[in-house]
C-alpha cells in the first residue's frame, strides 16, 4: 500500500490555473523527485499536500484513507513535514529554537523547556557538525547566520518534525557540495528507516544522486513517474518538455539578425554583485534580450544592478557609448533607464493613492517638474494608458479600484509617458491574465521595432521563446548559455538550465 497518493488535484487562482491536473503515487522508504520548469505546479501540489493550499477538486489519500488536509496544523497531525522554498525561520530567536519550533517542549504545559530544545538541536545538528561553519552555534540568533546557515536551520527544523512524510522543495539551493552530501546522507538513513521523502530539485546531478523515482510535471500537470535507475537525464528533460522542442519565437534568424547589426544601445562588461558575478553582454537598437534559467539563479538582481536599486561591486557598464554609472533608480531615470517589476505590491503601485499620481512619478522626475497641473498630466499620460487599453473609471479613483492586471498596466503606463531608451523587465507579466500578457507583448515588441533596447525576464519559458531574439542562460549568478537563431528551443532552454545547475 502506497503511503501517500494525490488524485487529480487542481486548484486555480481567478483566471489563472495554477495546477491543472496534480497526480502523486508516493511509496513507503522511497526518495521520491518531483521536477518541472518554473509554474508546472510543483510547489502547489505540494502545498496542497501539507495543507497551505485548499484545492479546488482531488484527493489526497494517505495509508490507504482519503484525508482533508485542512491546515498545516491538520498535516502535521497527518504526519506530513515540509521545507518551503522560502524559509520560515523566526529571525531573532536561537538556532535552538527553530528547530523546535514546531513543536515547543514545555513544562507543565506552561514554560518552555529549554534543556529539551537545546537537546533536540543537539541531535539534529550533529549529523551536520562538519559542515555548519564559524558561528554556528545552538544559541546563534537566526539573524547572525549566513544563507547556507539559515538553510541548513530549516532542513533540521523539517526533520524536527519525526514526521513519516517529509517534503524538501529546493533545500540545497544555497548549500555548498559539502553540505549537500551530508543531507543526502540523512535523507539515505530515514528511506533506510522507512520513511517517505518529496524531493523538488533543479540540480540533475542531485535528482539522480538521491532519488528512486521521479514524477515529472508540465504546465500544471503531471505528464509521468519513471524509476530513476532505468533514466538519464536527457529522457527526464525530453519528458519535460513533450512535443514542444521546435523554435516558438514569433521572429526568425534573418530577423534577429538585423536587430543584432544595429546600434549598441547597452554594454555590460563584467559586472559582479550580490547574487552575480562576471556578467557581460550587450543590447542593440530594437533587440529584445531574454534573461532565462531556473528561478533565482540572479536574473532579477543583474537588472536591479543595472537600474541603480543595488550596488555592484565591479565591473563596466557603457550606455550609447558613454559610462554609465547610476548609483540610484533616481540617476537611472534620468539617464533612460526604465524598470518594470512583476511584484507590484513591492515596487509598483503606490498604494491607497489615485491613479493619476501612480502613473506621473517618473515624467515629473524625467521633465524636472516643480508643480503639478493635473489637466497636462491627464493628457501627457493617456497615450500610454491607451495604448496598454487601461480600464479605469476616472485617474482621480484610487489604484486599487482596479483589477490586478489594470494596476500592473498602471506601473507599465508610468514608464510608457516618457519612452526610455532601455526598457528592464523583471518577470512582468506575473500575476496577471493572459489576455493583458498578450497585450503587453504586443506593445513590447513595437517598442522594440521603433528602436527601443529591452531586457526580458520571465519565470514562463514560453514568454521568451516567443519573444526574446537572444536568451542568456543563468545558472549559479553566471550565464550558462547563449540561445540565438534556430537554438532557441524549449529543449535547448531546459537542458542549459538543468545541466548548468
Amino acid at each position: 500500500m502506497a503511503k501517500l497518493q494525490v488524485r487529480g488535484a487542481r486548484k486555480a487562482y481567478g483566471a489563472t490555473i495554477a495546477l491543472k491536473r496534480g497526480d502523486m503515487v508516493l511509496e513507503s522508504g522511497e526518495v521520491h523527485v518531483l521536477i518541472g520548469s518554473n509554474g508546472s505546479g510543483k510547489s502547489t501540489l505540494c502545498k496542497i499536500i501539507s495543507g497551505s493550499v485548499r484545492p479546488d477538486a482531488g484527493e489526497v489519500i494517505i495509508d490507504g484513507r482519503p484525508v482533508t488536509v485542512t491546515g498545516p496544523q491538520m498535516a502535521r497531525e497527518l504526519g506530513i513535514g515540509i521545507f518551503y522554498q522560502e524559509l520560515s525561520l523566526a529571525a531573532h530567536r536561537t538556532v535552538a529554537e527553530n528547530i523546535s519550533l514546531a513543536r515547543l517542549p514545555a513544562n507543565a504545559g506552561v514554560f518552555v523547556d529549554h534543556a529539551a530544545v537545546g537537546a533536540t538541536a543537539e541531535r539534529y545538528m550533529a549529523p551536520f557538525a562538519d559542515v555548519l561553519g564559524d558561528g554556528f552555534a545552538a544559541d546563534t540568533p537566526v539573524v547572525k547566520l549566513r544563507a547556507d546557515q539559515r538553510q541548513l536551520v530549516e532542513i533540521m527544523k523539517t526533520l524536527a518534525t519525526e514526521a513519516p512524510v517529509l517534503i524538501f522543495d529546493e533545500p540545497t539551493s544555497a548549500l555548498d557540495s559539502a553540505q549537500v552530501e551530508r543531507f543526502f546522507d540523512v535523507l539515505r538513513k530515514l528511506r533506510g528507516e522507512g520513511r517517505s521523502i518529496i524531493f523538488i530539485s533543479h540540480r540533475m546531478d542531485e535528482i539522480f544522486a538521491i532519488g528512486d523515482r521521479v514524477t515529472i510535471m508540465r504546465d500544471g500537470e503531471t505528464v509521468t513517474t519513471m524509476a530513476l535507475s532505468d533514466a538519464d537525464h536527457d529522457m527526464v528533460i525530453r519528458a519535460m518538455v513533450g512535443g514542444q522542442e521546435a523554435l516558438i519565437a514569433t521572429g526568425n534568424a534573418d530577423d534577429e539578425g538585423t536587430r543584432r547589426t544595429g546600434k549598441t544601445i547597452l554594454s555590460v562588461q563584467n559586472i559582479s554583485g550580490p547574487g552575480f558575478s562576471e556578467i557581460s553582454f550587450s543590447v542593440a537598437a530594437g533587440e529584445i534580450v531574454g534573461f532565462g534559467g531556473l528561478h533565482g539563479q540572479g536574473q532579477s538582481s543583474v537588472l536591479r544592478a543595472l537600474f541603480g536599486a543595488s550596488r555592484r561591486q565591479a565591473g563596466t557598464i557603457t550606455l550609447n557609448g558613454t559610462p554609465y554609472t547610476a548609483t540610484a533608480p533616481r540617476a537611472a531615470i534620468r539617464q533612460g533607464m526604465a524598470y518594470i517589476s512583476g511584484d507590484r505590491g513591492h515596487d509598483g503601485v503606490i498604494t491607497d493613492r489615485p491613479i493619476l499620481e501612480n502613473v506621473t512619478p517618473v515624467h515629473f522626475l524625467r521633465n524636472r517638474l516643480t508643480f503639478a497641473f493635473p489637466g497636462r498630466l491627464r493628457a501627457a499620460v493617456l497615450p500610454a494608458l491607451q495604448a496598454l487599453r487601461t480600464k479605469y473609471a476616472t485617474l482621480s479613483h484610487p489604484i486599487s479600484s482596479l483589477s490586478g492586471g489594470n494596476q500592473q498596466k498602471i506601473v507599465i503606463a508610468r514608464w510608457l509617458t516618457d519612452p526610455p531608451q532601455v526598457l528592464l523587465l523583471d518577470d512582468p507579466t506575473k500575476g496577471i491574465d493572459l489576455a493583458t500578457k498578450t497585450e503587453l507583448f504586443a506593445l513590447i515588441r513595437e517598442l522594440a521595432e521603433k528602436g527601443m533596447a529591452i531586457i526580458l525576464y520571465s519565470s514562463e519559458d514560453s514568454e521568451l521563446l516567443t519573444n526574446a531574439d537572444r536568451i542568456l542562460v543563468f545558472s549559479g549568478g553566471a550565464i550558462a548559455r547563449e540561445l540565438t537563431g534556430a537554438d532557441r528551443t524549449r529543449y535547448n532552454l531546459y537542458h542549459a538550465a538543468y545541466e548548468a545547475a
